[in-house]
């Protein structure tokens, strides 16, 4: 029944899908907690940065962000970010393209857990001397994540899912996989099952993790 799988690596197309993600989300937390702390902050011309990124890159479809990534930066302007290998500098370029989109949801995540913060938390901290940084790196950012771990949960499963865009940068992950197998096998639904159900066991544990630690975490008001 499954032996047309023999000829396709199917665990080594996952693996780059679990590779993408990773890199990627750990990419974005960086980029979307900084790009939250610019949101926040009291300088105007960082304050409006973040607001017009933020605007800006999550309403433009991600295909759109991988092609230009691929397109733009490395065909047109040479960009490859330290690799010679065509198919490693399409891998990082499609990281690149995941952490710039995905990032403006974590930074909205965050800045909706930063509005949780009670004020007066704010105005006490301020009132014992700590600048802003200092207020934000030590009182307001630690809760926050706490209160957002469900959202960046929701972050994450959809990054996941986001990587299959990077088939069209010729990144060799499952969605390219799954496209070369139906074009090849007339197992259609049966090739459909098996992607489906690699990538539920990707996300659905992921989101019974984080589920459990927010509840774990949850800041107590």
């Amino acid at each position: 029944m499954f032996d047309f799988l023999e000829g396709y690596d199917l665990p080594g197309a996952f693996w780059t899908t679990v590779q993408l993600t990773v890199y990627s989300a750990v990419g974005s937390l960086l980029w979307g907690t900084l790009l939250a702390a610019m949101r926040v902050s009291p300088v105007p011309l960082m304050r409006g940065f973040g607001t017009v990124y933020v605007n800006i890159v999550r309403n433009i479809p991600l295909t759109v962000i991988i092609v230009f990534t691929s397109l733009g930066l490395f065909q047109t302007l040479g960009v490859n970010l330290g690799a010679r290998d065509f198919t490693v500098v399409n891998f990082r370029l499609a990281v690149l393209g995941l952490i710039a989109y995905t990032a403006a949801f974590v930074c909205e995540a965050l800045r909706s857990g930063i509005n949780t913060v009670p004020l007066g938390q704010v105005e006490a901290a301020r009132a014992i001397g700590l600048n802003f940084t200092q207020t934000l790196r030590l009182i307001v950012l630690p809760q926050a994540f706490r209160s957002v771990v469900g959202p960046l949960a929701n972050v994450l499963i959809a990054l996941t899912k986001n990587t299959t865009v990077a088939a069209a940068i010729g990144v060799a992950e499952a969605a390219l996989l799954m496209r070369e197998m139906i074009e090849n096998e007339a197992q259609l639904i049966l090739i459909s099952v098996i992607f489906a159900a690699g990538f539920l066991c990707l996300t659905l544990p992921t989101g019974l993790i984080l589920g459990w630690v927010a509840k774990k975490v949850a800041v107590k008001r």
